[in-house]
């Protein structure tokens, strides 16, 4: 399996390009997947604007993310928090690439994680995040990974300080990554997906934002 390990703030020695790098070791060692470690400033691009895109088509930055998103199995995104949301240059990467036909984010499974100097970690930014990615058809894990005090949280050698929620994120990553497995060789069940209980249709699939 490949995963893409996003971490999503612009600064280069953030929280959470941290628990990036940290979460990219983990898949590697606990799992033996091949990691692609991505950082968001390698995917520059300028505000979203429907004129821009009509004239010009997609930019580099949105197209090398949909390239590397596209050759993997799963993505794990480590957000910031900024104002309990997830940071305008994310949601902006996402705005971007779900333009792209097929759109890349259906159907690809997510783990959310989050750093953050407060004592709620960055969770309410990663409930934030789930809203966008799920309306395009990403299958979100359930469980999500929020380090609280995250300042204080690492050691050294890039480990968590406390050694059980360095275990905690160890193991939803690796359960995670199992889902992943199975669902990736063992595909057994035709998916449709609906926005709404009374949105049901005969055709194959609805036209809706993860098509």
């Amino acid at each position: 399996m490949r995963v893409l390990v996003l971490g999503a703030s612009l600064r280069t020695d953030s929280l959470n390009a941290r628990l990036a790098s940290l979460v990219a070791r983990l898949v590697r060692d606990e799992t033996g997947a091949d990691v692609d470690h991505a950082h968001m400033g390698e995917f520059a691009m300028p505000l979203y604007d429907g004129d821009a895109e009509a004239a010009e088509g997609l930019p580099p930055g949105a197209l090398a993310l949909r390239d590397r998103l596209s050759a993997s199995h799963a993505l794990v995104i480590s957000s910031p928090e900024y104002n309990a949301s997830m940071p305008g240059v994310l949601k902006n990467a996402i705005d971007w690439v779900s333009r792209v036909r097929p759109q890349p984010f259906k159907d690809k499974h997510a783990l959310l994680v989050s750093a953050s100097p407060s004592m709620v970690g960055g969770n309410r930014g990663l409930w934030a995040l789930r809203v966008p990615l799920e309306h395009l058809g990403t299958r979100v894990y359930p469980d999500m990974f929020s380090l609280a005090k995250a300042h204080e949280g690492f050691t050294g050698d890039g480990d968590l300080s406390d050694s059980g929620l360095h275990a905690r994120l160890a193991e939803a990553v690796t359960s995670f990554l199992r889902l992943v497995e199975a669902d990736t060789r063992y595909v057994c069940l035709r998916r449709r997906w609906y926005e709404f209980l009374g949105d049901c249709t005969d055709a194959p699939v609805t036209q809706r934002a993860q098509d």
